[in-house]
């Protein structure tokens, strides 16, 4: 199917059952090519960034199946982002299980014609490790990004087992390549044991702005609505972990923390994103093996990625 020469839309459910055809996000179109899209909605299914519990390479298989009940207004948001954008399902990266380095140059290939189009990409891990090659091929296009960050951990310490590339050294990389603008950068839902609190000296060095849950907690969502909407003004990048969430709400990832969000509040911050200019954005950490009765983190995983579709339409 060719996106350039007509607009693509989820399979009808009322045509089609929802647990009918092969899956793709949101029952959309598989489309290859990026040519004609607003937002080309990509796999990345690797996991060998992961420091403890694997399984994350599953996550787009997951996200897909678990995204056919999606239906197309956003009542929250007020919009219909499938009549307002052209998206698809744009398949996977084609990454290679055994090196990180060679996943990286997959990634960014894959990617390039994507930014080329000026088609928004908004992917799904994938453990963390991934983001870093997406934020290299966006950055081609917009230089420095912001960032809003949404995780438990902060992803910026520097090596593990003395290699410079895993799932927690991400942002730490992004701002050696000058892929992201500290100053432009809130991390949101940092919580949990940590070596030290010299683990939080690369921030203060870089400007990183750091929202912890307690501060979500007891500020409640609107206030970090109000910090994140500082970063409007330039092109801004969103990843979600969703280890940022409660693991009795995303029991399915591979480094779990007690005491996160919930996904009323996951849902609330994202759709508080409304009136940045999103540039890209990804969901990671998916682990299906250890994801709950009812694929509970799959079903969030598959609404936060409407979401972020969501206030792409409405940048549009």
């Amino acid at each position: 199917m060719d996106a350039s020469s007509e607009h693509p839309k989820p399979r009808d459910g009322f045509a089609s059952p929802r647990f009918a055809q092969p899956a793709t996000f949101m029952r959309l179109p598989h489309i290859e090519s990026p040519a004609g899209l607003d937002v080309a909605l990509c796999g990345i299914p690797f996991d060998g960034g992961c420091s403890y519990r694997s399984g994350a390479r599953m996550g787009p298989r997951h996200v897909r199946e678990q995204s056919s009940l999606i239906r197309p207004w956003n009542s929250a948001l007020r919009v219909h982002p499938f009549d307002r954008l052209r998206v698809a399902d744009c398949g996977d990266v084609d990454i290679v299980p055994v090196s990180i380095e060679a996943t990286f140059a997959a990634i960014e290939r894959t990617l390039a014609p994507v930014v080329a189009a000026r088609a928004v990409p908004l992917c799904v891990g994938g453990d963390h490790t991934v983001t870093l090659a997406v934020l290299r091929a966006l950055a081609r296009r917009h230089g420095r990004l912001g960032l809003v960050h949404f995780d438990a951990h902060p992803d910026t310490w520097d090596r593990y087992f003395g290699f410079p590339y895993y799932h927690g050294s991400t942002f730490r990389r992004a701002i050696e390549e000058g892929l992201i603008d500290g100053a432009r950068s809130i991390q949101v839902g940092i919580r949990g044991p940590l070596y030290g609190p010299e683990d939080f000296d690369f921030h203060r060095e870089h400007g990183f702005e750091v929202l912890r849950i307690e501060d979500v907690k007891e500020r409640g969502v609107p206030a970090m609505v109000e910090r994140l909407r500082r970063l409007a003004g330039g092109p801004v990048y969103c990843s979600f972990d969703v280890d940022a969430c409660d693991p009795a709400y995303a029991p399915g990832t591979g480094t779990p923390e007690a005491g996160g969000l919930t996904s009323y509040e996951a849902l609330g911050l994202v759709r508080g994103l409304r009136g940045l200019e999103l540039a890209g954005g990804d969901i990671v950490e998916v682990s299906p093996p250890y994801d709950g009765p009812g694929a509970i983190t799959g079903v969030l995983a598959s609404n936060l990625l409407f979401e972020l579709l969501s206030v792409v339409a409405l940048g549009r």
